[in-house]
C-alpha cells in the first residue's frame, strides 16, 4: 500500500504538524556521475555546469557491510545555493518529447512539459552565451590561471581536489582536474621566473573580474535551474508497456485467490466487532488528537504485535534483512522518493519551522539508506524489510468506505524494499508480490491481485500490482497492500549507483568501468490497520468471538479467539 503521490507542479499549499523544531544541518547535495541508460533521468551537462565552484572529495571506500563506496559530493559554498538536482536527461526529453508528451497523458499528470523544454531551451541559451562571453568560457578560463592567483596569494577559487571537473565547453566532453593541474603548474613555473609587476597585476586584475562575471552568471544560472528542476521533477516515469491504459477501473486482474466465506448469520463490520469486544476506541482518540485516530486495546494489541512479528519472521527468512527507520526524514529525501510534501492535497505531514516531514511509508527512508552511494555488483541485490510508523494527511479522503480503521492518519506497516542490477527489476517485482500472496494467503484471506492502469501508477512506478482482499463487513474488495518496480526513477535522484564488476583482474581499470544506477522496488508485506479488518470481518463466528489464524497464535501467546470480556 503505496503512499499516493501527487505529480503536479508542486503547489505552495503545506500540511503541518506544529511540533518542536529540531535544527538540523542542511542535506548535501548529490552529485551524479553521468552513465549510459534509456531513461529520461539521466545525468547531462546542463546539470553538471554547477559543480565547478565545488570542487568533488575522492570517494571513501567504506568497511561495514554491505560494501560501498561514497559517490563523489560537494562541499559546501558561501554563495548562491542551488536545490538538489535529480539526473534528468532533459536532452532525452526534448528528443523523445511525443513520447514523454504521451506518457504524461496516460498517466493523468499534471507535469507542463511545454515549460520543461522552454526553461531548457532559455538554460542552453544562457550556458552557450555565444563567444567569449559565454558562461562555460568564463568558467574554464578562470579555471585556467587559478594558479596563477595561488602564486599571488589571491585565492579566487578553491582548486578541486581530484576527479573530473563538471563542466563543458561547446558541448564537448568533461575537463580533467589532471589537466587542468598541468596547465595551473605550468603558469606557476612561468611566474617564478622573470615576470614584469605589471603583468602579473593584470592577471590579478582580470581575475577579480572573471570572479565578478563568474558569481553573477551563477546567480542566473542558479535560479533558471532550479525552476527547471521545479518543473522537470514532477515528470512521471515512463510506463510498462503491458500496463493498461486509463483509470482504475481498466486495471487487469492477475490472479484472484481463494473464495468469499459464506456467512449464515448476520455478518457485523470491524467497527462493530472491536466496539463489542472492546478492542478499539476511536471517540477518547477523537477528543485526544482529532478524527481518523484510534486506541488499540486488549487483544487487538497482541494482534498488532503478532502480525508485526509474524511478518517479520516470514519475509527475514526469504533473505531479507530486518530494519527499523526514522519516522522523521528530511522533505529532499521526500521528494527524491518521487512524492510532493509541498502540493495541494499532499498525503505528508511537514514539520512546522523545519525541512522535515513525518514518513507517509518507510520506502521513503529505506531509499535514503544507500543515497549517494556507489554499491559493488557482488553486493546487489539488496533486500530489506523495515517496520515503522506511518502517517498520512488522508487528505480528501471521505465517506463510509473510509470509515474506522480503514483510512487511519497513523498506523503500523512492515515494507520490503529491494535495489538491483536494471536487468534484475522485472524478476524482484514478481518475487515480491509473489511473497505478498503466500502471506495472505497463510492467513486464509480471499483476496486478487490486479496490474494497476496506468493513471494509478503514481509518478515513481514503472508497473504496480495492487493486492485487494474481501472485507465482508464492508461489502467490498478494499486495498491491502502495493507492489512496485520503480525502476532507476528513484536511484537517479538519490544517487544510488553500482559498479560492475570487470573481467579484468587489474584493479586500476575496474576502477574505470562506467558505474549505472541500480533499480529500486518496494512492497507492503503488512499495513496493520487493514489487516485487522480484514482478519476481525471475515474471522467473526456466530457468539460473536473472532478465530485468530493459526500462524499468528505463536505470537499471541497461544490465543485462538478473541471473546467477549466481563464488565
Amino acid at each position: 500500500m503505496g503512499l499516493p503521490q501527487c505529480i503536479g507542479g508542486g503547489g505552495a499549499t503545506f500540511n503541518t504538524l506544529t511540533m518542536a523544531s529540531i535544527t538540523t544541518p542542511p542535506s548535501p547535495s548529490p552529485s551524479p556521475s553521468p552513465s549510459p541508460s534509456s531513461s529520461i533521468f539521466r545525468p547531462s551537462s546542463l546539470n553538471n555546469l554547477l559543480l565547478l565552484r565545488l570542487p568533488p572529495r575522492p570517494a571513501k571506500l567504506l568497511h561495514s557491510p554491505p560494501l560501498l563506496l561514497r559517490a563523489f559530493s560537494s562541499s559546501s559554498d558561501k554563495g548562491v545555493k542551488s536545490q538538489w538536482k535529480a539526473a534528468i536527461d532533459f536532452k532525452w526529453i526534448r528528443d523523445n518529447k511525443d513520447d514523454v508528451a504521451a506518457n504524461i497523458k496516460t498517466r493523468k499528470s499534471t507535469a507542463n512539459l511545454e515549460l520543461v523544454l522552454e526553461l531548457y531551451e532559455k538554460m542552453l541559451s544562457l550556458q552557450k552565451g555565444g563567444g567569449t562571453g559565454g558562461a562555460m568560457h568564463v568558467i574554464t578560463h578562470l579555471l585556467n590561471v587559478i594558479g596563477l592567483f595561488d602564486v599571488a596569494g589571491v585565492t579566487l577559487v578553491e582548486p578541486a581536489s581530484q576527479g573530473v571537473v563538471k563542466g563543458r565547453e561547446d558541448g564537448g566532453g568533461p575537463l580533467e582536474v589532471e589537466q587542468l593541474r598541468g596547465e595551473r603548474n605550468a603558469v606557476a613555473n612561468k611566474m617564478k621566473g622573470k615576470l614584469e609587476s605589471f603583468e602579473r597585476q593584470k592577471l590579478v586584475d582580470e581575475g577579480k573580474n572573471l570572479k565578478e562575471k563568474l558569481s553573477s552568471l551563477e546567480e542566473d544560472l542558479i535560479k533558471l535551474t532550479d525552476e527547471l528542476q521545479l518543473e522537470a521533477q514532477c515528470i512521471p516515469n515512463m510506463t510498462h508497456p503491458d500496463v493498461p491504459i486509463g483509470e482504475e477501473d481498466c486495471s487487469a486482474l492477475r490472479k484472484m485467490i481463494g473464495r468469499q466465506r459464506d456467512f449464515d448469520f448476520p455478518i457485523k463490520d470491524h467497527l462493530e466487532l472491536g466496539k463489542e469486544l472492546d478492542l478499539f476506541d476511536f471517540d477518547t482518540a477523537a477528543e485526544i488528537s482529532g478524527s481518523k485516530f484510534y486506541y488499540l486495546k486488549n487483544e487487538a494489541v497482541l494482534l498488532e504485535m503478532a502480525l508485526i512479528n509474524w511478518t517479520l519472521s516470514e519475509v527475514t527468512k526469504r533473505g531479507f534483512t530486518p530494519l527499523t527507520t526514522p519516522e522523521i526524514v528530511r522533505s529532499s529525501i521526500v521528494e527524491k522518493c518521487g512524492f510532493q510534501p509541498r502540493a495541494e492535497n499532499t498525503q505528508v505531514y511537514s514539520l512546522e519551522g523545519s525541512d522535515q516531514c513525518l514518513i507517509g511509508t518507510a520506502e521513503i527512508p529505506l531509499g535514503g539508506l544507500h543515497m549517494d552511494s556507489i554499491l559493488p555488483e557482488s553486493s546487489l541485490p539488496l533486500k530489506y524489510v523495515a517496520y515503522s510508523h506511518c502517517f498520512r494527511t488522508e487528505a480528501g479522503a471521505a465517506g463510509a468506505a473510509t470509515r474506522g480503521l480503514y483510512r487511519v492518519h497513523q498506523f503500523s506497516k512492515v515494507e520490503m524494499f529491494v535495489l538491483c542490477k536494471p536487468e534484475d527489476s522485472n524478476k524482484y517485482l514478481e518475487e515480491l508480490i509473489g511473497i505478498e500472496e503466500e502471506l495472505f494467503s497463510a492467513l486464509g484471506f480471499h483476496f486478487k491481485t490486479l496490474d494497476m492502469a496506468s493513471s494509478d501508477l503514481g509518478a515513481p512506478a514503472f508497473r504496480k500490482f495492487d493486492v485487494e482482499a474481501w472485507m465482508p463487513g464492508l461489502g467490498r474488495y478494499g486495498e491491502i497492500s502495493s507492489a512496485s518496480n520503480c525502476t532507476d526513477y528513484q536511484s537517479r535522484r538519490l544517487g544510488i549507483r553500482y559498479r560492475p564488476e570487470s573481467s579484468s583482474t587489474s584493479a586500476k581499470k575496474s576502477k574505470n568501468v562506467p558505474t549505472q544506477f541500480v533499480h529500486t522496488l518496494n512492497a507492503t508485506a503488512c499495513a496493520v490497520p487493514r489487516m485487522i479488518v480484514c482478519l476481525l470481518e471475515n474471522n467473526q463466528q456466530e457468539d460473536g468471538s473472532v478465530l485468530i489464524p493459526e500462524p499468528l497464535r505463536p505470537f499471541m501467546g497461544g490465543l485462538q479467539f478473541i471473546s467477549y470480556k466481563q464488565r
